[in-house]
Formats: structure tokens, sequence, C-alpha cells
């Protein structure tokens, strides 16, 4: 099957991509490369340079490549700033996914695989599951839980059948992907530059919340695994119209509890330095991936937050500038 990978020179994309061709696909990269790379996108891959926003260069790679799926990565990510550039983020992921929901439906495709957030829901002290409640603390969140509601749109009205896919914190690598976001804001990345000395401490951002060490507790899941999940919904569209789950490991790991795992694998002090809380951070959002492992059969390979770092801090050491 030809499937259309938006964002697909991204950090989950490029490695979803990868996957899809091990699995037989055929696949097609779009990306604009604004925080992708071309770099990162498999070699096996097609590979179109356009945006979302440009709805003549969509049409052009559909009826180039007669795509029979889509899986949609390409998005703003950073929560924190969202809440201080909202327009910004609604004008490119929302906006931007109605482009692509628009030309998937002119063009006759039927699966569409969307990568959401589970920040489209409220705090919660219990791991979230697909019935938590929906209240997204920034506009992030906001932005995805929109897309969410369109696509249900559009299978109502067009047929298109869909999947939605919640989780928090990519995390972890392979051993030629990782992460290299620019400019880098997520927690393992920046605990593992402070490690290899390109940065003289990592922040930790509020210490006074209501968790066991007073700082905010989420998940981590592996890219590799979060790839897998999205293959599984892929092919679970040839039977199911809409699915909507969440993917976590249930239990979530505190900020200190991320930087002291570091410190273990890295054989580093990592210093820490104790900031204020950040505009848009929840205290703890840990989802359960019951509902996709009972339904899809999704089994995490790298359960364990050590794993994780381990990958995470291979791909630091031997790419320490990334791409480039």
């Amino acid at each position: 099957m030809i499937i259309l990978v938006a964002g697909g020179a991204g950090y989950i994309g490029s490695v979803t991509s990868q996957i899809l061709l091990e699995a037989g696909h055929s696949v097609v990269v779009y990306d604009n490369l604004s925080h992708g790379y071309r770099a990162a996108v498999p070699s096996g891959a097609a590979f179109v340079q356009g945006d979302l926003h440009d709805r003549a260069a969509l049409d052009a790679a559909f009826e180039q490549y007669e795509p029979k799926a889509v899986v949609h990565f390409a998005a703003f990510i950073e929560a924190g700033e969202s809440m201080r550039e909202p327009g910004r983020f609604f004008r490119n992921n929302v906006a931007g996914s109605l482009n692509l929901i628009e030309a998937t439906a002119a063009h006759g495709v039927k699966r569409f695989v969307f990568s959401s957030t589970a920040a489209v829901f409220a705090a919660s002290d219990k791991p979230l599951d697909e019935i938590s409640r929906i209240e997204p603390a920034n506009c992030y969140g906001e932005t995805k839980l929109m897309i969410e509601r369109m696509l249900k749109w559009y299978h109502q009205i067009h047929g298109l059948r869909y999947a939605a896919l919640r989780y928090f914190n990519a995390s972890g690598a392979m051993p030629d992907r990782g992460e290299a976001h620019r400019p880098e804001t997520h927690l393992i990345p920046l605990v593992l530059q402070a490690a290899l000395g390109q940065r003289d401490h990592v922040s930790i951002y509020g210490t006074d919340y209501p968790t066991p060490d007073g700082t905010c507790i989420r998940d981590y899941i592996h890219i590799a695994d979060l790839a897998q999940a999205h293959a599984l919904a892929l092919d679970a569209l040839e039977r199911r119209e809409a699915m909507t789950y969440n993917l976590g490991n249930g239990a979530g790991y505190s900020v200190r509890e991320v930087i002291e795992v570091a410190r273990q694998v890295t054989g580093h002090p990592i210093p820490a330095v104790e900031s204020p809380r950040r505009p848009g951070d929840a205290p703890r959002l840990v989802a359960s991936s019951h509902a996709i492992k009972r339904d899809l059969g999704w089994t995490p390979r790298y359960p364990d937050l050590r794993q994780i770092v381990e990958s995470a801090w291979e791909w630091q050491r031997t790419h320490p500038n990334g791409y480039a």
C-alpha cells in the first residue's frame, strides 16, 4: 500500500516511515523541513518538500503518488510556546490539518491515522483512559482536539476512516534517528546535553506541584513503540471505521526521576536548577494503554525509562550536533 506520511522528516514521523517500509509498504514523505531533516527520511521513501498550507502542492502529491492512506505528524508541538503564540499554533496545526484532510477526502483516500496528544485531557491523579475528562491545559492540546473533531465529521460526512492516537512525550532514539529539535525543549535531550557539556544545567520548571517530589509527572514512550502503534492502527482501519486510543506507560515519571536516571546512565552529575512554573504545564499527565493493547495487540518493546534514556544517550553521544 502507498502511504503518504505528513511530517515524515520529523522525529516520530521518520521512524514510522521506516517501520512502514519494513512492513512492505511504499512511503511518500511530505514535509516542509521547518522542523524536520532531509537526512532523517528513510532511503527507501519518496520525498516531497511541501507545506500543508499549499493545497496545490498537496493535490500534486496525491495525484502523482496516489496514496491509499495518510499518516499525519506535521504540527507545532511545544505546549509552552502555544501559550505565548496561540494564533501561530491555530493557524499551523488546525488550518494545515484541514487542508490535508480536505485533500485526503477529495482524492478518495479512505484511511487516515492522526498523531494526536494526551494533552487533550484534564490533569488527573489516575491514569487517563479514553473516557477521561477532556479539557486541554494549553493551546497545543486544543489544536489537536479540534483536529480530532474535524476527523469525526469527515468520517460522518465523507466516510473517512480514521484513528487518533493520544500520547505524551515521545522519547528515546534509534541508532540512526533521534531527537534534534530546533531549539530543543524536551526534557530527556536537554538533560543529556547537560551531560555532554553542551549546556551548564537543566532547569526544573516548578517544584511545588502536588506530586510526591513536587515536580511534574509525565509518560515517556519510546519512538519505536509509538511508530509501531501507528502502523497497527493503520492496518486496523481495514476493518474498523474510527478509533481513538491512548498510549502510555500507566505510571509516569517525575522530572527529578528522569534527571536521576540520566545521571546513572551517563555517569555525569548533570546540575539541575529549580525555576518557576511554566504556563500550560499540568501536574500529572499519565495515560493508560489498556484499550489498544486489548484491541490491537500493541506491546511496547521499551517500557522502562532506563531503556529509553540509554537509547537516547547513545544517539546523543554519536550525534552531538543532531543531523548536522
